[in-house]
């Protein structure tokens, strides 16, 4: 019988193994910085890998989830490391030591940004925010955006975006933490699509961020 402290590598390595017979090759990134964690630099290896539903790995996965289970040798990874592949992009949410490797599938490419404060405020001056007067927080970072369902239960404004009842244009994003970086309600996300919204909740979790964006329409 295997000692307890040596189980976790056995489990790893024969999801290794189960990878290199179902899996593709995928590159695996490492962000060092806030700025576009699939530059090249961050790359940090290869490795065979697969993902499959969370609730049974034989059934498709159901419009909404974000969350998968990644079936790879995770010796060599840590969570918030991301894995590119055939499969798309996908980011290492979570490492039990004996439970499955969670991993989010994102979607779309987000940056963050910071408005800095007005520096005179008065009738002849703009109070918007201007995209020339934010700071970037976080750059290029693939992430799962998802249309929310409800939005704290208000209606919709005049200035919403159509689309979500009780808060148009609503989304909840998905993405890793990153060290020195909090992210806050009032602050900009913007994706590759070019939509813009504001953030209305920040919640850091274990898995990583759980942001809630409203979409303005004008």
């Amino acid at each position: 019988m295997l000692p307890g402290r040596n189980v976790p590598d056995a489990i790893r390595r024969g999801l290794g193994l189960a990878a290199r017979g179902a899996g593709d090759w995928c590159d695996l990134y490492r962000a060092t910085s806030a700025e576009m964690p699939l530059a090249i630099g961050n790359r940090a290896m290869r490795l065979p890998a697969a993902f499959v539903a969370v609730s049974n790995p034989q059934a498709a996965v159901s419009y909404g989830a974000a969350v998968w289970q990644g079936i790879f040798d995770a010796g060599y990874a840590r969570p918030g490391d991301y894995l590119v592949g055939n499969d798309g992009v996908f980011f290492i949410a979570s490492m039990p030591r004996l439970g499955p490797v969670l991993c989010v599938k994102a979607n779309r490419t987000v940056t963050l940004e910071r408005p800095n404060p007005p520096s005179l405020a008065g009738l002849t001056r703009y109070g918007g925010v201007q995209q020339a007067q934010t700071t970037a927080l976080m750059t290029a970072w693939p992430a799962s955006v998802l249309a929310r369902q409800r939005d704290g239960g208000r209606g919709a404004l005049p200035g919403d975006a159509p689309g979500v009842t009780g808060g148009a244009g609503g989304w909840e994003v998905l993405m890793p933490g990153t060290p020195g970086v909090l992210l806050r309600p009032g602050d900009l996300v913007r994706d590759d699509l070019g939509r813009t919204a504001v953030l209305s909740g920040t919640e850091l979790t274990a898995l990583g961020w759980r942001l809630f964006a409203r979409q303005a329409g004008s």
